[in-house]
């Protein structure tokens, strides 16, 4: 039976969505990643994630200007 997190650690929020700790802790700082604190263990909700992942900006498909001239 394989279990879901209901909350990633920092470490392992990191290893999810495949940002360095820097970043992360300044999401967290901006409040922009809401968090939980366990004792001195810092946890993300997986549904706060979720939404942190959902509000970033959409990006933008260009076709690189070599492939247009050839």
């Amino acid at each position: 039976m394989e279990v879901s997190p209901n909350a990633f650690t920092v470490a392992g929020f990191c290893a999810a969505f495949g940002i360095g700790r820097s970043l992360l802790y300044e999401e967290l700082k901006s409040g922009r990643l809401p968090y939980r604190k366990a004792g001195r263990k810092t946890l993300i909700r997986k549904v706060d994630a979720d939404k942190w992942l959902d509000s970033l900006p959409k990006g933008q498909a260009s076709i690189p200007s070599a492939a247009v001239e050839a």
